[in-house]
């Protein structure tokens, strides 16, 4: 019985892992696009423009994430959810940041087109933010109501 219950949680937990993973694979391209189209269309610097489409990313990965992957979280206000949210994402857009403007040149003269380094350095920085974004809000900011934190 005991090994039910646990192979059960498992299970919910890979489900809510892979929810978790599509609605990221949406904010990712949400985010790509516009970080691309602020950067090759309005010619914008790599630190706003990412900034800006990461946050588009983040407000997209909130609502779906609140109505399909930890939607038995859903009794917690929607505001005081966001704003634990947007603190984990404060960090991870710093992290996210950070990375792609360390890697940027490097991975574009690499690939000998430094005007597109942003590109692989992005892929980079949103691999190593994916885990750190699901662990803080599993644990934080979606957590069944009434579980302790």
């Amino acid at each position: 019985m005991l090994k039910t219950i646990s192979i059960g949680k498992q299970k919910k937990e890979i489900k809510r892992f892979a929810r978790f993973l599509v609605v990221g694979l949406s904010g990712t391209l949400l985010d790509f696009a516009i970080l691309t189209a602020l950067k090759m269309l309005l010619g914008m610097g790599t630190l706003p423009a990412n900034i800006i489409s990461y946050s588009a990313g983040v407000i997209n990965n909130f609502t779906l994430n609140r109505l399909w992957t930890f939607s038995e979280a859903r009794d917690n206000q929607w505001f005081v959810q966001f704003g634990k949210f947007a603190v984990i994402n404060v960090g991870a857009v710093a992290l996210n940041s950070l990375i792609v403007l360390a890697l940027e040149q490097p991975l574009g003269e690499l690939l000998h087109n430094p005007q597109h380094g942003y590109l692989p350095a992005k892929v980079v920085a949103t691999g190593i933010v994916f885990i750190y974004n699901f662990m803080a809000n599993r644990l934080w900011t979606f957590r069944e109501v009434g579980r302790a934190a």
